[in-house]
């Protein structure tokens, strides 16, 4: 089954809500105060590869809430990322935010586990950039491109 689908059928993954501008404008300032945490966290490894990513998850998140997508499941929301929202990232940025969730997991829930020093550099050094381009996302949007996506979403199948 293909992974989008398993998340539409599952309890807190993909469903559409009404558009939200006001709840997308809160996860912005969410991601921005994630940014913020990051450089406040200096020397405290595990909380800045926590805060870099969710800096990214919640400007990713900001982009659903405008098109009226709620997903709480972080893998499923970054496979929106990947099969929908596609055109406008690159495969790099959708790497990044997928290699970030192993980073934050790993970080917070294992005691055995090392985020490579390069891969926290990397999310910290990219979240601010990953952050404006879905505040650009967000600006541009247009209806016609909203419906689009909105009735993907809708689709039994992908």
């Amino acid at each position: 089954m293909d992974k989008l689908a398993w998340c539409k059928k599952q309890k807190n993954g993909i469903e559409l809500i009404e558009q939200n501008q006001n709840l997308s404008q809160e996860y912005i300032e969410k991601a921005e105060n994630a940014l913020m945490a990051v450089k406040s966290l200096e020397g405290n490894k595990e909380w800045q590869i926590s805060s870099a990513y969710y800096a990214m998850y919640f400007s990713l998140y900001a982009i659903l809430m405008k098109l009226g997508i709620k997903c709480e499941i972080h893998a499923c929301t970054i496979e929106i990322m990947k099969k929908i929202l596609a055109k406008y990232f690159s495969t790099e940025e959708i790497n990044l935010l997928q290699k970030s969730l192993t980073a934050r997991i790993d970080a917070q829930y294992y005691t055995d586990r090392d985020v490579k020093e390069e891969q926290r550099i990397n999310m910290i050094e990219n979240a601010p950039k990953f952050h404006l381009k879905c505040k650009e996302i967000i600006i541009r949007f247009t209806s016609k491109e909203t419906d689009a996506i909105r009735r993907v979403i809708t689709k039994d199948e992908w």
